[in-house]
């Protein structure tokens, strides 16, 4: 299988902050575990001011808004990403992103990583504006 077989999702996600600080993601991953809430992917970075974070994708938006709002967390609105899952080959993130680089459009953020047993996932963002552009590039859905 070629890494152009990987599979390429759209994909809604919110993001809700939290004090940068030790325990936080655990928290919010203990949370959503216990209520049976699939994460598809999980990003959690640091802002400005003592601040993180932390980006929920997921196929169950009404499992986590359900967990959201038993914790008290204020989740931001919805948002879009892409999903990709393939094979682990040399080379394997470059397809996605050189299709959306061929049409002009910037990859404002991506996480890749090596999933073991032979796959690899990607997560990554564009312009809200360029998202439509760019799904028909990647042939998601």
């Amino acid at each position: 299988e070629s890494s152009m077989a990987a599979k390429i999702r759209k994909v809604n996600y919110v993001y809700v902050k939290a004090p940068n600080r030790a325990g936080q993601a655990t928290r919010v991953l203990t949370a959503l575990r216990d209520a049976n809430v699939n994460l598809l992917a999980f990003s959690g970075f640091p802002e400005r001011r003592g601040t993180a974070q932390i980006d929920l994708v997921t196929d169950d938006p009404s499992g986590l808004k359900r967990v959201a709002r038993r914790e008290g967390w204020k989740l931001s609105r919805t948002r879009r990403a892409f999903l990709v899952q393939g094979t682990d080959v040399v080379g394997a993130a470059l397809a996605p992103v050189a299709k959306v680089a061929a049409k002009k459009i910037n990859v404002i953020a991506a996480d890749a990583v090596a999933a073991g047993m032979g796959r690899f996932g990607m997560i990554f963002w564009v312009s809200p504006r360029h998202y439509a552009r760019a799904a028909k590039a990647l042939g998601a859905r």
